[in-house]
């Protein structure tokens, strides 16, 4: 592998949660054109729906997505292949998303199915250690079928040291905590954000400046701006994810690194919605197609945009123009089973 290209990893579902992937597969990324060249399955675990990397260590770190909740962790070598680490026990169901702290310390997780947040203590190497906490959120919402109960589907640890935040599709909820280093336990910091009711939080991102972010509502097709402040999350704007006509079911959100464009993934519909952040309220700039009806996940690297489209089995490559900030599509979609998850 030579300095002009990079790995990237894709987490999907197996057979256990009726997926087609065997587990992890790597990919070798050319940062010029974007390319990937899928190097095949390097490490063969059970649903590894979505992946996250140490923030100074060679170490990828894993959801099981399975009913008695695992997390995986990998030594990652040069060439993309997984030396496993360690498996452990999340104590909650259906794990789906998981976050390292800024200062790679400990591992946070969100255990779906029974709306948790499970920490871990990460030693120098990386390694998990035993479990340190298991916070459970309670309450429903206002969707009887998707809200009967708490279901955690994100954490977001604060760069700058500030509280980590617990986003609840089942409670419309947004949860802060503090860390308490030494025993790796959560304190819940009041107040918490209650959104809309029936508004289902999925995922979050903050802004490069830190200053606010940007919750997509799962159920209720919305892109909602918070001012992140010490006393909480403050709303200022709200929008449609979506410009199409159809059913829309936001998945991902992100922000480009200058912070100029937010950028969501809109199942159903198979679009990534561009907003120009420039005014008072988001613009919507662009919707680009797919290629697919359910773009999973997302993940901007230098000038390009991948795309995880679930159901189409594929990647796809697109082309983010720097003065615009709409993605244009780059070459044909790259085969990759059940994919989750696309991680640079």
């Amino acid at each position: 592998m030579t300095a002009q290209e990079a790995i990237v990893h894709i987490g999907g579902y197996t057979a256990e949660t009726d997926g087609r992937a065997e587990g992890i597969v790597a990919a070798r990324r050319d940062p010029v054109s974007g390319e990937l060249t899928v190097l095949g399955t390097v490490a063969v675990t059970p649903s590894p729906s979505f992946l996250v990397r140490h923030p100074a260590l060679p170490v990828l770190y894993a959801v099981n997505e399975l009913p008695e909740g695992q997390v995986s962790a990998f030594r990652v070598a040069p060439d993309g292949d997984l030396d496993p680490l360690d498996v452990r026990l999340t104590g909650g169901v259906e794990p789906c998303h998981l976050a390292v702290a800024p200062d790679g310390r400990h591992l946070f997780v969100a255990n779906y199915g029974d709306g948790s947040v499970a920490v871990f203590p990460l030693d120098a190497e990386g390694v998990p250690g035993e479990r340190s906490d298991l916070v459970r959120h309670e309450g429903h919402g206002a969707d009887p079928q998707r809200q009967d109960s708490a279901h955690c589907h994100m954490v977001s640890p604060d760069p700058d040291g500030g509280p980590l935040l617990a986003v609840d599709l089942g409670t419309d909820s947004v949860y802060r905590y503090d860390l308490d280093a030494a025993s790796g336990r959560l304190v819940p910091r009041a107040p918490r954000l209650r959104t809309p009711a029936g508004t289902g939080p999925r995922h979050l991102v903050r802004d490069p400046d830190g200053r606010r972010c940007w919750l997509v509502g799962e159920l209720d097709a919305t892109v909602t701006g918070y001012d992140l402040t010490v006393d909480g999350l403050h709303q200022r704007v709200r929008v449609d994810a979506s410009g199409r006509v159809g059913h829309v079911q936001p998945s991902e959100v992100g922000v480009g690194p200058d912070g100029r464009f937010l950028y969501v993934g809109n199942r159903g519909v198979g679009t990534v919605a561009v907003f120009a952040l420039a005014g008072a309220m988001p613009e919507l700039v662009a919707e680009v197609d797919t290629g697919g009806e359910w773009p999973r996940h997302f993940a901007l690297a230098g000038a390009h945009l991948y795309v995880a489209d679930e159901r189409a089995d594929m990647i796809r490559i697109f082309r983010v123009d720097p003065d615009t900030g709409v993605p244009e599509p780059v070459g044909e979609p790259v085969p990759v089973a059940s994919p989750t998850c696309v991680r640079p």
